[in-house]
């Protein structure tokens, strides 16, 4: 157990609260649900040691309001915080108000955050580090318009107008020539001071046909870094990940060995603690860093799969001031793992489907982890994301671990809403996801986007 965590607030909702209820558990810890009013249902709220309601629905009154959490915290005797994913587990200024207020937040430190949530200085941190990063302007963008044209011919076209302050496929730009390339920065800077209130924009190489491959890392406080392997994340819609597998397709020992100690030197020079994952693209061989999740990602169990490890247990130990439990050589790849994300919307139109589901089978048998918070009876509210659920599969390589997702779709029921299992369904039949290695573009031209 923990010797410094003796009660954990989750500053979440779904499945990844309900995650880490049970890994605190398993750890002897207490668990204090905060949520909304729309939330009172909730299986974790329902099995958690404490709950408190924080609000009303909308999420900026709710799971948003961090004087409310921090209330909630304050009143329960909460120890520290697990933001999840999503919501505020990447807001530094969150981060630093739970440490001011005296509890511990299980997650990097804040000045980390806030370092790898500007993209601009997160680049610099990795080729500082000798992460390999898409060639770029090497910082923002100024007024020389001159020297920004003269930048843009030596990176060469097509380019990516970035946000530095955006993500989620937001604050982006493509440009095919110079005729046209001023124009998107000032576009660009304009949409990003409005989204973002942060108008710092930068140039990176667009690459055609990029796979998305991302290194799942832990550290600890102790100046010790570890990467658990690579993760293919390449089937994605509207720069939203639809289904991820682990290791990823065609990637070689030699080429894992070398980016993901690269991946754990760079935590160790920028002093990361706790779960982190450094997302490339991925092109001809060559890797190419793109940004750093200062969390625990969605598809972290296909990692959890192969290595045995579990991460969320992980990151509240390291957040206790404890040592990895694990080095390098501990870590062995064992079989091939799939995760299809579940939403709660129609495979077609992909219009969400909230409402009440009447009936719920999950999937069983060999090799098979649901991780969902919902249940018969449950309705599912209309205020936040569509995913409703995880079904992840295992095998003793990439074929069986296909096999027994194909099976567990099969056997999954979700009545009263429509559900992307269908959607999932075709991507498990189509042959250039069974021939591995499909590119970020496929899934949307595939399906007419």
């Amino acid at each position: 157990m923990a010797a410094t965590i003796e009660k954990v607030l989750i500053a979440n909702r779904g499945e990844i609260a309900l995650r880490i209820l049970r890994a605190c558990r398993e750890l002897g810890i207490k668990t204090v649900a905060v949520h909304s009013e729309a939330d009172r249902d909730l299986k974790h709220v329902l099995l958690a040691d404490e709950s408190v309601c924080i609000g009303p629905a909308p999420a900026l009154q709710s799971y948003l309001n961090v004087p409310a959490i921090i209330s909630a915290a304050e009143v329960t005797d909460t120890v520290a915080i697990h933001p999840g994913y999503g919501f505020l587990s990447e807001n530094a200024d969150f981060a630093e108000r739970v440490e001011r207020s005296g509890f511990i937040f299980i997650g990097p430190k804040p000045e980390t955050i806030r370092m790898m949530g500007d993209k601009v200085s997160a680049i610099a941190a990795m080729k500082a580090a000798g992460v390999p990063c898409v060639p770029g302007s090497d910082g923002p963008i100024d007024d020389n318009k001159k020297r920004t044209l003269e930048i843009a011919r030596e990176i060469g076209y097509p380019i990516m107008i970035k946000s530095s302050g955006g993500g989620g496929g937001r604050g982006m730009r493509v440009v095919h020539s110079e005729a046209t390339l001023l124009n998107a920065i000032a576009l660009t800077k304009a949409e990003a001071a409005a989204a973002f209130n942060n108008d710092m924009v930068y140039m990176e190489k667009y690459l055609e046909n990029p796979r998305h491959v991302e290194f799942q890392v832990l550290a600890d406080q102790m100046g010790n870094a570890i990467h658990l392997g690579e993760r293919d994340c390449s089937m994605q819609r509207r720069h939203q990940k639809v289904l991820e597998e682990a290791p990823a397709p065609g990637i070689t020992d030699a080429q894992r060995s070398e980016i993901g100690e690269r991946c754990a030197a760079a935590c160790r020079s920028i002093g990361y603690r706790g779960a982190g994952t450094f997302e490339f693209l991925y092109e001809n061989g060559h890797f190419y860093f793109i940004e750093m999740n200062t969390r625990v990602q969605v598809e972290h169990p296909v990692t959890e799969m192969i290595t045995g490890v579990d991460i969320v247990k992980e990151q509240i130990l390291v957040a206790a001031g404890e040592p990895l439990r694990y080095a390098q050589e501990d870590i062995t790849l064992r079989g091939h793992a799939i995760e299809c994300r579940i939403n709660a919307e129609d495979s077609e139109t992909f219009m969400p489907s909230p409402g009440k589901i009447t009936d719920f089978h999950a999937a069983g048998g060999p090799g098979v982890r649901i991780e969902t918070h919902i249940y018969s009876g449950y309705t599912v509210p209309c205020h936040y994301d569509s995913m409703i659920g995880k079904v992840i599969t295992h095998g003793e390589d990439r074929d069986a671990a296909i096999a027994r997702m194909c099976n567990a779709l099969r056997e999954t029921v979700i009545e009263g809403i429509n559900t992307n299992i269908k959607l999932q369904r075709t991507i498990l039949r189509d042959g250039a996801f069974l021939a591995g290695g499909a590119n970020i573009h496929y899934l949307e031209k595939k399906l007419g986007m």
